[in-house]
């Protein structure tokens, strides 16, 4: 009898083992489904997406042969006269910059190279500054008072909204979103544009805070961009333009502009996806970065030159979500960002992610000295300075959350990045909450606010001007 009773039990243990392991196969099943989608390829490092970008631009220069400067002529050069002068040269104006005088792109018919038409340019007397088209790359890294909890059904992954201190974090290091919240969650009167690879405007969780040119605003018209008759260059800008393609289509076909929407205005408290640092704000989607994560100069350009045009005919674009950049310095790049200003437009601008130092090495347009800058570094879920960001104790703004951030993708899918391209949005969510409650702050003070709302950290002292990461509750006076 003893000997059948231990044969039960070790019977009865082998059933239950079964049953243990299959449960768990079932629960870890269930975690799998309810994972975000999965990056389709290896991470790679910034450095490596730059030259693999500038790679393939350089390549399609080569298949062009058509080289494209920036030229400001002086003031009071008549369009007359620089067309005299590009007929001259056996050159084409590309486009006209109409928000800064004199500035045109200009397109090359001979062969020659970039730099060769440059220096054609500057030696004439008409000429303010000419330079090449430069190249742009992405800037994401691969690899307690009152407060509103969202019901997002991933928010308990946004570490930089509320950080509980998992997975290794510490309780706390956050933008103290909840407390925000309480006050805020934003307004669908503020319009943040993403100038970016483009936005999934059809994404479920982005779709009811994208943009959505008003009928009395009239349609953008730029004689150089876009067809039409004689007289009428008008394109039915519906939800931004596409200035890669020079069409009013901005869908993404990269995904990083749709992640950096995502982090700025996912829909929140929907039960769905994630929760954006603004529950209610309107994203004004504009590409200029193609599937490959490559863009230019000019292109960034005509975007921001799209931006102000909008501004001025009535639209509240008050906000510039910039996470791209470059060494190379542009003149013309400056000039169009500094006129942002002029229209109340706040530039939230990537700092890098070269693990640099940026009042050493520039990074651009982060490194402009203009009144409208913000230059924003990446924070860990530690409230550490990120292995991989840029930094400056005086070109370099304010931190941000920007490692493993959870936002929406493309196929209306949801995924994790890194990068100063994830701080950047961070920043630009934070303005968009503070100009829901203030809506005609000037830009001077807009920028001020952020900077003055800082959670000041040790591991920042001497990494950022601020001294600190960002903090969405000291901003809009919740705390």
């Amino acid at each position: 009898m003893a000997s059948l009773s231990r044969n039960n039990i070790w019977a009865h243990l082998s059933i239950g083992l079964v049953l243990v392991l299959i449960a768990a196969f079932a629960g870890g099943l269930r975690k799998w489904h309810r994972r975000p989608a999965a990056q389709s390829k290896p991470a790679e490092s910034q450095r490596g997406l730059e030259q693999t970008a500038e790679s393939r631009f350089e390549q399609n220069q080569e298949l062009t042969r058509k080289a494209e400067v920036l030229v400001r002529f002086r003031s009071g050069i008549a369009a007359e006269v620089i067309g005299r002068i590009t007929a001259r040269l056996n050159d084409e104006v590309e486009d006209r910059i109409e928000s800064v005088d004199g500035l045109n792109v200009i397109e090359d018919e001979d062969g020659r190279s970039a730099d060769e038409v440059v220096a054609q340019y500057r030696a004439l007397p008409e000429v303010e500054y000419a330079e090449v088209n430069g190249i742009i790359t992405l800037d994401h890294k691969e690899s307690a008072g009152k407060h509103i909890h969202a019901n997002d059904e991933m928010f308990s992954r946004q570490w930089g909204l509320f950080n509980s201190g998992e997975n290794g974090g510490k309780f706390g290091a956050d933008i103290s979103a909840m407390r925000a919240w309480a006050v805020t969650t934003g307004s669908d009167q503020v319009v943040v544009a993403v100038i970016d690879s483009g936005v999934d405007y059809s994404h479920p969780d982005l779709a009811n805070n994208i943009w959505t040119r008003p009928q009395i605003i009239k349609a953008y018209q730029d004689d150089d961009l876009t067809s039409g008759d004689a007289i009428d260059h008008a394109v039915d800008d519906v939800h931004g333009f596409n200035f890669v393609d020079d069409n009013d289509d901005p869908m993404d076909d990269n995904g990083h502009g749709t992640h950096c929407a995502g982090i700025i205005g996912a829909e929140g408290d929907n039960g769905l996806g994630i929760a954006g640092v603004n529950w209610n704000v309107k994203i004004m989607p504009l590409r200029f970065m193609d599937a490959d994560g490559a863009g230019t100069t000019k292109d960034a350009i005509e975007a921001i030159n799209y931006v102000i045009d909008r501004k001025r005919a009535g639209v509240n674009v008050r906000i510039i979500s910039a996470s791209w950049g470059s060494t190379a310095k542009s003149r013309a790049l400056a000039d169009v960002i500094s006129r942002a200003f002029a229209e109340g437009i706040l530039f939230v601008a990537a700092a890098g992610n070269s693990s640099s130092n940026n009042d050493q090495t520039p990074h651009y347009p982060a490194s402009y000295n203009l009144a409208n800058m913000v230059s924003v570094a990446a924070a860990d879920r530690n409230d550490e300075l990120a292995s991989f960001s840029n930094y400056g104790a005086e070109s370099v703004n304010v931190a941000a959350p920007g490692e493993e951030i959870l936002s929406t993708w493309l196929e209306h899918g949801f995924t994790e990045k890194k990068g100063t391209s994830m701080a950047t949005p961070f920043v630009a969510g934070v303005a968009a909450l503070i100009l829901s409650r203030n809506p005609k702050m000037p830009v001077s003070d807009l920028r001020a606010k952020l900077l003055q709302s800082v959670d000041v950290l040790p591991a920042l002292k001497g990494k950022v001007s601020s001294g600190g990461r960002i903090n969405a509750a000291k901003a809009v006076g919740a705390e």
